[in-house]
């Protein structure tokens, strides 16, 4: 936990730099020289010295991509392996806040410093705004010293990256990490090709809650084209068991090499297939299971485990495996 000394701001768009237009609230550049403004303001607030760079353009977070997320990730393993950059603090919209900070959680596995994800519910200028008690509040705590990994600060709250969820759309303590029971066991190490220096691409993902009536012939629809799918289970992992031509869809699916997980739609719920027969009958259609992860979690692994070149079979097994610290306690 050294505290950060020369420290990348990345900033790629959201609500924290958004200035007004025409159709509303936009993503704006020139965030770097307003920054150093209010810095020079307060210099009473604790910072590390620090570089900027802006990702272009910016953009609104309704609009991140899986393009994005290997942009950032490509930048941040450049700024710390061959710039020298000792944390990285990047700033981001909320409404993928998580889902970025869960991703890159994923494609950064072994980097030795931190990425500290924030943003703000209100633009920063704005009257009573959260932008830059965030802000400051991020770069104190890397002034101080964080942990190597990716995490999220909001509301005064440092968050582990890949167990956080948005959980408000107004409210500045948006961000909570949830209470989910977490069984899984933990990677004895690292598989080098999840290594953070290895590349990633972009991967046909799905995510398809259950719900009272979904037929085969939809989940057959959602699973056409797709690499790998995620299932938002009942309660601990169960599902239409007595549906014999929907569990058949899951294997033709899975004997085609697409990788199955399942979590919990409760948002204190886990994975745990044994439970219920109704819940083993989708592990024996091939569902792996995802223990206690987020939504936001299980879909990042995926994109990495997949994105990496995995063979589907390894991709399973990895997937059930706690890689930093997503489903352990």
């Amino acid at each position: 936990m050294n505290p950060s000394q020369n420290l990348l701001v990345l900033y790629t768009g959201g609500t924290i730099g958004m200035e007004m237009s025409e159709a509303g609230l936009a993503p704006a550049s020139g965030f770097e020289a307003r920054l150093k403004a209010e810095q020079a303001l307060h210099p009473e607030r604790p910072a590390p010295a620090w570089q900027f760079r802006e990702l272009s353009p910016p953009i609104d977070s309704a609009n991140m991509r899986q393009a994005n997320w290997l942009t950032m990730r490509d930048t941040i393993v450049q700024a710390v392996d061959e710039e020298g950059f000792d944390a990285v603090l990047l700033l981001h919209g909320t409404d993928t806040l998580a889902y970025s900070a869960a991703a890159l959680s994923f494609l950064l596995l072994g980097i030795q410093v931190p990425v500290v994800l924030t943003g703000s519910m209100l633009p920063a200028g704005a009257a009573g705004s959260d932008a830059w008690p965030n802000l400051f509040g991020a770069l104190a705590a890397l002034n101080l010293g964080c942990l190597p990994g990716v995490h999220l600060f909001f509301d005064g709250e440092l968050l582990h990256g890949a167990r956080a969820s948005k959980l408000k759309s107004e409210a500045f303590d948006a961000f909570v990490n949830t209470a989910r029971a977490r069984h899984g066991a933990r990677a004895e190490t690292l598989p080098e090709a999840l290594h953070y220096r290895r590349p990633r691409r972009e991967v046909k993902l799905a995510v398809q809650p259950l719900f009272p009536g979904l037929s085969a012939a939809q989940l057959r629809a959602v699973l056409a084209d797709v690499e790998a799918a995620l299932l938002e289970c009942y309660g601990s992992g169960t599902g239409p068991s007595d549906d014999a031509e929907f569990l058949a869809v899951l294997r033709e699916a899975r004997e085609r090499g697409v990788v199955l997980a399942a979590i919990s739609q409760c948002p204190q719920g886990h994975v745990d297939f044994d439970v219920y027969a109704a819940g083993s009958a989708l592990a024996e259609a091939g569902l792996v299971s995802g223990t206690g992860m987020t939504r936001e979690a299980a879909l990042g692994k995926l994109f990495s485990l997949i994105g990496a070149g995995l063979a589907p079979a390894e991709a399973e097994r990895l997937f059930a495996l706690d890689l930093c610290g997503e489903c352990a306690d």
